[in-house]
């Protein structure tokens, strides 16, 4: 009885091993005919054997499976079983189907990147490319550099959940994305150029044909990376976690000025002009020559009445940068800061002539202090802005020659 138990149980053990050896051969052939969702079907209806399947059938199912999704354009899956064929073999100490799939997944890598490319550069699809830029990361993970291609593109194509899933994963990975450009001048165009590899690059000047090798790095993305999960953070209406995101990149590197400056913008989104002015004061003495931080000083100050201040900072961006219009007009407000003040106390003096005119004298005192500061910035960046209110100064300050001879510039501005 035991011998015949033991004799059906070896009938059943080789129909199956037969009926998988007959799948796996159909799928072949389909694949071989180019008919993949037919091999599919075949190769699929052997998954249920898999676990006990054997060990010389299991590696060719792993081939003939992803032979047959990649077929279907189905790569990530294709993809997994790949790797589940690579791991496998390795795992049994055999090489036979690895051998013929490495090429394979190669091109498999090759089509999906060429495909990512062609989508971000020549149809602008933003959304798909950073699809298929990812799925290359995953299809290559030592390639760190697709899933930055696939951060950019879900940035571009504002598809910001994406895009902050991918960035996240940037600066887990640790990705900084410098490369060393090998250049070298060309002996026959006197132009630099990259040849590659420093191998290249030292035989070629080894062989005189170029000269004056050098080595070119890029700077770390690192920052950026931080920098942009900080912009989607604020997209998305999560000023709080951006900003928590940025001071994590300024203890990594507080001397980088462009992360302050960036966080420095979200407390103007909060409103928290406190915070801004404090963090402009630290980029002042990172870059203490940088004329757009002085202005933006001059602006909080000005903001918060704090006149002589602000006129100090505007004054310090002017001499940094002796054509910042922007600075020249802002000066020119601060400077006038007290005709609000002026202008309501002759309001209320109409009827007293002395204090009214001591009142005008004042305003008159005023407008010549601000005035050469304000034609600069007409000078430097005419605005309808500008040519307003210089008009508005010269009637008041009774320079007739002058106000005429800008009324029919202001009269054309406004399309009179």
């Amino acid at each position: 009885m035991k011998n015949q138990v033991l004799a059906i149980s070896l009938v059943l053990i080789s129909m199956i091993a037969f009926g998988q050896k007959s799948e796996l051969k159909t799928a072949e052939k389909a694949i071989k005919a180019g008919e993949f969702a037919s091999a599919l079907v075949a190769v699929n209806s052997v998954d249920a054997m898999l676990a006990t399947m054997d060990s010389k059938y299991k590696a060719k199912y792993y081939f003939i499976k992803a032979q047959a999704l990649a077929g279907q354009s189905n790569y990530a899956a294709a993809a997994d079983s790949f790797n589940n064929l690579f791991d496998y073999e390795i795992e049994i100490g055999k090489n036979k189907y690895t051998k013929l799939a490495k090429p394979m997944f190669g091109a498999l890598i090759q089509k999906v990147s060429t495909k990512a490319i062609d989508l971000y550069s020549n149809d602008k699809n933003y959304k798909d490319a950073a699809t298929n830029f990812y799925l290359t990361y995953k299809l290559s993970p030592t390639d760190t550099t697709f899933l930055y291609n696939a951060a950019i593109s879900a940035s571009s194509a504002k598809e910001y959940d994406a895009a902050l899933v991918y960035y996240r994963e940037l600066k887990k990975i640790g990705y900084t994305g410098i490369t060393t450009q090998y250049l070298a001048v060309s002996i026959e165009t006197g132009k630099v150029e990259d040849l590659g590899s420093k191998n290249q690059r030292d035989l070629m000047v080894k062989a005189k044909q170029y000269k004056e090798p050098t080595d070119k790095v890029s700077e770390s993305k690192q920052a950026d990376i931080v920098k942009n999960i900080g912009y989607i953070l604020v997209n998305q209406g999560k000023t709080e976690e951006a900003i928590i995101a940025l001071q994590e990149a300024r203890k990594a590197d507080p001397k980088d000025v462009n992360l302050l400056l960036n966080e420095a913008q979200l407390y103007i989104k909060l409103d928290r002009m406190d915070k801004f002015g404090a963090l402009m004061e630290d980029a002042v003495k990172l870059d203490p020559t940088n004329p757009t931080l002085f202005f933006n000083l001059g602006v909080v100050n000005a903001n918060e009445g704090k006149i002589e201040e602000a006129v100090a900072y505007y004054k310090k961006a002017i001499e940094l940068k002796p054509d910042y219009a922007d600075a020249y007009m802002n000066l020119a407000v601060a400077m006038l800061a007290e005709e609000k003040e002026i202008i309501e106390e002759m309001n209320n003096n109409l009827s007293d002539y002395d204090k009214y005119d001591a009142l005008l004298a004042k305003q008159k005192i005023l407008y010549k202090k601000a005035l050469p500061y304000l034609i600069k910035a007409d000078t430097i960046e005419r605005s309808e802005g500008t040519v307003r209110t210089l008009l508005n100064m010269y009637d008041t300050l009774e320079m007739f020659e002058e106000a005429d001879a800008l009324r029919p510039i202001y009269k054309e501005m406004r399309g009179l």
